[in-house]
């Protein structure tokens, strides 16, 4: 679609784009009414908002410094202070949602890091409302003529009419503060405006598959291999808690439980980026424009196949399914910046909470937390896990409601089906040696997980001198990016179409795996061997996992071997574990046993 050139010499961006104001605001309103239907807000206040959030970007003062860059001494200048001048001509009774709109859509109104918010500037430098309408009737003609381009009825504003509506928006933002609320309006603006700066002249196309709720059908499937694939997901109560081991199919059975938009959680991003690849895999031939997204701190990279639109795109509100951290969410909690229009995001939506960690007193806290937040926006929460403690398991259902959550859990019958590790302990990773050898011989799989990145390091340079000529990779979480995903996609051992490589995960040969933490959850790959240091016992449990992990008629009933290594005596070396807790993990594992899924649990 053609857009009308208003005002070309007025601009909202600088180089290299110099995108003309009236297009800028023409692809936020496109967005916001979009986002305003979806969201069940009032259409029509929503776009004017989306109108005159930036108005004020048509003062000479901001067109300069577009051009040319700030300078020492220059007085603050605030563009969404000059766009409130002209709130006058929306009717009075819709004036406070479009204050909310414009006037915090990038600095809070108090408070802010940089003291530009409006009352921040109120009491630390001059006449505000001065050195904003400087030279106002050289630019007020154009933008009042943007403006009625909008379809907004305009007239002639006076100089003392936007100084009254400068001190209505003072006045407002002065009782407003005192809420200590969250405005749901700064976040449907500000959800639109990042959409449609990210996508500019893409916006109208992306937009068409925002807000839809994907076709789950896929996760319907049945096997006797995953007998959580066997019971009925369908239930008027809205949460779900799943405790099953590893294997079991919990996956699938939380997407089962799901009725709208999804946001699925993992704990560590190799996890995640897994998980993304896996999803679209799996839903992309019923959900043929699937907006599915990743948000992670390493999210461009991990989509780096994809346009440079759709890399933008994954921070952005509206995919059908959104593959993310916990600490996404905990951003709500702690009303970092966005978290009001990742509230508005999220709210009502289905989110899956795979695997909680729960390590700490703190890390406890924010994820009761986050399900006491997300309930209270009305989402459906849906919780799968293998090792959450009882103690925790027992709030979250308290939080909930105990009528309101469906629990799920495999009987003493379905967990001995999958028994399917045998236990050692050995004292240190020399002693090891043996043991690895004898696996290569037998062209098996091994991983060997360290709990700290120089402890792996250590490890693979062991590895390496001892099996020059066996494949062997280092997994951690520091890795620059770029080398951190290249490095997942090897394990993993399949290509971007779900194929295999015939490398470390799909190997047929002998390989090596030598990774931290960062492989204890939601990665699919299954080896034949795993030494490990000692962790606590739900982090081991996770572990233990990524070993012998397929199901087949042949593999029920074989066990392979988990090679525990004691805890050190240090309570440095302990890091990043309590000491105490290693010790306790350690001896509630026998020596030499077979390992019950029914067991762990109690453990």
């Amino acid at each position: 679609m053609l857009i009308m050139d208003i005002c070309h010499h007025i601009k909202a961006k600088g180089a290299p784009e110099f995108t003309t104001l009236y297009d800028h605001l023409y692809h936020v309103r496109l967005s916001i009414e979009k986002f305003a239907e979806c969201l069940d807000f009032d259409v029509e206040i929503a776009k004017i908002g989306a109108v005159l959030h930036d108005i004020g970007k048509a003062s000479p003062i901001f067109q300069k410094r577009l051009v040319s860059k700030y300078r020492t001494g220059q007085s603050t200048f605030r563009h969404e202070i000059a766009s409130c001048f002209f709130i006058s001509l929306i009717k009075e009774k819709h004036q406070p949602q479009i204050i909310e709109m414009i006037i915090a859509h990038h600095k809070s109104i108090e408070g802010d890091k940089k003291l530009k918010g409006i009352l921040d500037l109120e009491e630390n430098e001059g006449d505000i409302f001065e050195s904003h309408i400087k030279d106002w009737d050289i630019w007020k003609p154009d933008t009042l003529k943007i403006l009625s381009a909008f379809g907004i009825k305009t007239r002639d504003i006076s100089y003392d009419e936007a100084h009254d509506n400068y001190c209505k928006v003072l006045a407002y933002c002065e009782t407003r503060v005192k809420d200590y609320g969250y405005s749901r309006w700064r976040g449907l603006l500000m959800a639109a405006d990042y959409f449609a700066s990210a996508l500019s002249e893409s916006t109208k196309h992306y937009l068409k598959n925002t807000f839809k709720k994907p076709v789950l059908n896929f996760y319907n499937r049945k096997s006797e291999f995953y007998p959580l694939s066997l019971k009925e997901a369908i239930s008027e109560k809205p949460h779900t808690i799943v405790v099953a081991c590893t294997g079991a199919g919990k996956t699938d059975y939380l997407f089962r439980r799901c009725k709208g938009r999804v946001f699925y959680t993992l704990p560590f991003q190799a996890s995640i980026n897994a998980m993304y690849q896996r999803v679209k895999n799996e839903l992309l031939p019923s959900n043929p424009e699937l907006d599915i997204r990743m948000l992670h701190s390493s999210s461009k990279i991990a989509v780096n196949d994809e346009s440079q639109e759709e890399i933008v795109l994954q921070r952005l509100i509206g995919s059908s399914v959104k593959i993310l951290t916990p600490y996404q969410l905990a951003s709500i909690i702690f009303a970092t910046r966005g978290f009001e229009f990742q509230i508005e995001d999220i709210k009502g939506c289905d989110v899956i909470l795979d695997e909680i960690h729960t390590y700490t007193g703190v890390s406890k806290a924010i994820a009761l937390k986050i399900v006491e937040v997300l309930n209270y926006l009305g989402c459906r929460i849906h919780i799968g896990t293998a090792t959450m403690p009882s103690s925790l398991y027992e709030k979250i259902i308290k939080l909930l409601g105990e009528n309101s959550v469906k629990q799920v859990s495999l009987d003493k019958t379905e967990l001995e089906k999958f028994d399917r590790h045998k236990l050692f302990k050995i004292n240190s990773w020399e002693d090891s040696d043996q043991i690895i050898a004898d696996a290569v011989k037998k062209k098996q799989k091994v991983l060997l997980i360290s709990n700290r990145v120089k402890s792996a390091q250590s490890v693979l340079a062991r590895v390496k001198n001892l099996f020059p000529d066996i494949p062997s990779i280092l997994i951690h979480s520091r890795f620059k990016r770029g080398d951190r995903y290249e490095k997942e996609k090897k394990l993993l051992g399949i290509n971007k179409k779900g194929q295999p490589t015939g490398k470390f995960n799909t190997s047929l040969d002998a390989c090596i795996v030598v990774s931290t933490q960062v492989v204890e959850v939601s990665l699919d790959i299954s080896f034949d061997l795993m030494i490990t240091e000692t962790a606590p016992v739900d982090s081991l449990i996770q572990r233990f996992g990524r070993v012998n992990r397929k199901r087949s008629s042949s593999t029920i009933g074989v066990y392979k071997p988990i090679y525990l290594i004691a805890p050190p005596e240090d309570i440095n070396e302990a890091a990043p574990y309590d000491l105490e807790i290693l010790k306790n993990s350690f001896e509630v594992l026998e020596h030499n046993s077979i390992l019950h899924e029914s067991d762990y649990q109690k453990k």
